[in-house]
């Protein structure tokens, strides 16, 4: 199937961000020339975003993606805010019907998700990596999971306090001793490119007591948290993932169809290629 010609009535969905990527560009028109879609997809950045999102609204744009600096900024720009995006006061989709826009987190409920779909047991302990934008999402999805007690390990004492205290968790500076049947890292050690690229966001001893190990970083989808995980038998929860549904959610909600696991995959292989 191929997706039809353009004309003036094909849709269009946008992304709005401070650097835009071409991720999200190759999963939603690769998915639109799978499934035979009329939608075009782009990614944009900008520096009136009030503007830009009065222009969603004018121009009936169906579907924008929103990813830093402006998750936040738009939370008064629009009709309607989700639960997902209250839970964190933080946007990622916005879906426009006729002029009403609502607003919604995808990542918080691809973080849902994934916890149902593993298993993970509420009444274990999660520890945390992180306390910025992502990390604010992963630990209030932990947290409406029912998961009571965990840690955030943060080296920005403010931003790691204000984020244990949020989820009634307990705030350590450093990893040290600490060990949980769950870790998250929210953090870039791992990700290609940065500077600690090839280092473990958890030390040997966090990993081997660990029963689940979950990294967000998405490229490599292979960290070396992820390889040193599987190579001690514990579960993993990849990036890979989180973006794949995250995205999946939000080519459902601008859509109306939702593509089968095999299409989210290999839209999302391609999209990370």
């Amino acid at each position: 199937m191929t997706r039809p010609p353009l004309t003036k009535d094909t849709r269009l969905c946008i992304s709005l961000a401070g650097r835009p990527s071409n991720i999200g560009t190759r999963f939603h028109n690769h998915l639109y020339e799978v499934l035979g879609l009329d939608f075009i997809y782009k990614a944009f950045t900008t520096t009136d975003i009030v503007a830009a999102i009065g222009g969603v609204r004018a121009l009936g744009i169906r579907g924008c993606s929103v990813s830093m600096p402006f998750k936040e900024d738009v939370l008064h720009l629009v009709d309607h805010v989700e639960a997902s995006a209250q839970a964190i006061e933080s946007v990622n989709t916005i879906v426009n019907d006729d002029g009403r826009l609502t607003a919604s987190n995808t990542d918080y409920l691809a973080v849902q998700q994934l916890i149902g779909e593993h298993g993970l047991d509420p009444e274990d302990t999660v520890m945390i990596r992180g306390s910025g934008g992502m990390a604010k999402a992963v630990g209030a999805a932990f947290a409406g999971a029912g998961f009571r007690t965990g840690f955030v390990v943060a080296r920005n004492p403010e931003s790691g306090h204000a984020l244990a205290d949020r989820l009634g968790y307990t705030y350590v500076a450093d990893v040290g001793t600490v060990t949980a049947p769950i870790i998250v890292n929210v953090t870039p050690i791992g990700m290609a490119g940065a500077p600690e690229q090839r280092e473990l966001a958890f030390g040997a001893a966090a990993i081997a007591a660990a029963d689940t190990v979950f990294d967000v970083v998405a490229l490599p989808s292979e960290t070396p948290l992820i390889k040193a995980a599987r190579a001690a038998g514990a579960q993993v929860i990849t990036g890979a993932q989180v973006i794949a549904l995250q995205a999946a959610e939000q080519f459902e909600r601008y859509t109306g169809v939702r593509p089968t696991p095999e299409q989210i995959a290999e839209a999302s292989a391609l999209s990370r290629a």
